[in-house]
Formats: C-alpha cells, structure tokens, sequence
C-alpha cells in the first residue's frame, strides 16, 4: 500500500456478521430502554409510583451490571451499524433511523434516512431542536461519502434550517456525494417532511490514511467501567 492511500471505508457502516442471540437481546434491551427514557419524559404518575419505579430501575441497573458478563458482548463493542447513536439498533439513544440507499442519485448514490423525533428530541414547541438535525446530517453525509471508499471524517458542517421540523413525523434525509478533491470530500443534504423542505446541508471530510484509522481502532478501549 503506497502512501497516502486509504482503505474501504463501508464496511465501517455495513456489518458483515449475523446478529447473536446475545445480540438480538442487546437489541430488545435498547428498545425497552428507549421506551423508558419517552415515557418517563411524559409521566404525569403519581409521585409514589416514580418512587417504585426508580427502584425497580435500580434492579435491573444490577442486572446489566453482573460481574460475571460476557467479554465482548457488549453493545458499546458491537459493529458501528449496530453501535450508531442515530441508526444503531443496540443504542438506545438512536431513533433508530431507517437507512437505505437511492443509487440513481450522484455519482455515488445517495443515502436516504427516515427517523420520527418525540419528545425528548424537542426544540420549540412541537418541532425538533435544530442540533438533533444537524448530528442526523452528519450521520446521513458521513455514510453517504463512505460509499467513495475513503475513510474519511468531518471537517465542516453547515446546515441552513427551512421550515420547522415536526415531532411524531417520518422525515426523510437525503445525503450524497457533490465532489471529490484529494482527501477533499464534499457532501450535501436535504430534510423533507413530506414534500416540504426542512434543512439543508453542505459538509467537508477528509479522508484519511490507514495508520490514523488504525491508531483510532487500537486507542478505542471500552472494556470496564468509565474513569472520571
């Protein structure tokens, strides 16, 4: 490999391997989770029945804390598709985002995210706070110039806001590649609900050579607990 040359990089955001039983639970555990994070946001329970709840909380804090685990089961150790805080299944931070590919679009083709905001997510009043749209672009042009074959990463991310972005609604995002320049690789975006335009982005990224993928791999230690 001569220097200055890159690796694939989609492989980064397909993962190649079957989900585990271990996995498919890691899955079901992220959904729960996310269901508590809504309805405990939009809880109007009495103050007793929060009370039981925190401790019930508490238990299964317990359980997903045993020390006789698994090494490498972790979600936090799972493949980026699985991991993503946008489209990971196993996150339960993610919508997750329906992620899918348009390939009549650029010279690359296109990626195409679908994601329902609730409340959590809320900037003003019944729409979606402007930084949950800028990370969903940045996840949408990070995949979609993936598809060049170079590992890059952001530089630069601008988004110009439309319209409001409604809560409870599929918005689709739109990504693709605009051009290629050296490790230079510019994107663009579009966010519709429905047909009305919500956002837009231009990004930058920089592509990187294998030896700082591979130092981000080997510095990248999520075994034990976090230090503070």
């Amino acid at each position: 490999m001569s220097d200055g040359e890159t690796i694939s990089f989609p492989s980064f955001h397909e993962r190649a391997a079957e989900l585990t039983d271990s996995d498919l639970a890691r899955i079901r555990l992220a959904e729960a989770t996310r269901q508590l994070v809504l309805d405990s946001f939009m809880s109007t329970s009495p103050l007793e029945d929060v009370e039981e709840a925190i401790a019930l909380i508490a238990q299964a804090l317990d359980k997903v804390n045993a020390p006789n685990g698994v090494p490498g089961s972790a979600a936090s150790e799972s493949h980026f598709s699985d991991r993503s805080p946008f489209y990971g299944a196993m996150n339960p931070l993610s919508m997750p985002m329906e992620m899918g590919q348009d390939s009549s679009i650029g010279e690359f083709g296109a990626v195409i995210g679908r994601a329902t905001f609730t409340e959590p997510y809320e900037g003003p009043p019944g729409h979606v706070h402007g930084g949950f749209i800028a990370a969903a672009f940045d996840e949408v042009l990070g995949m979609a110039q993936s598809f060049t074959g170079r590992p890059g990463m952001t530089g630069k991310l601008s988004v110009t806001y439309r319209s409001p972005t409604p809560l409870h609604t599929k918005i689709e995002f739109r990504g693709w590649v605009e051009k290629v320049d050296g490790r230079k690789i510019f994107a663009k975006g579009q966010s519709f609900n429905g047909d009305t335009l919500c956002a837009e982005a231009e990004a930058l990224f920089l592509s990187m050579p294998v030896e700082m993928m591979d130092r981000l791999r080997k510095g990248r230690d999520l075994s034990g607990p976090p230090q503070s």
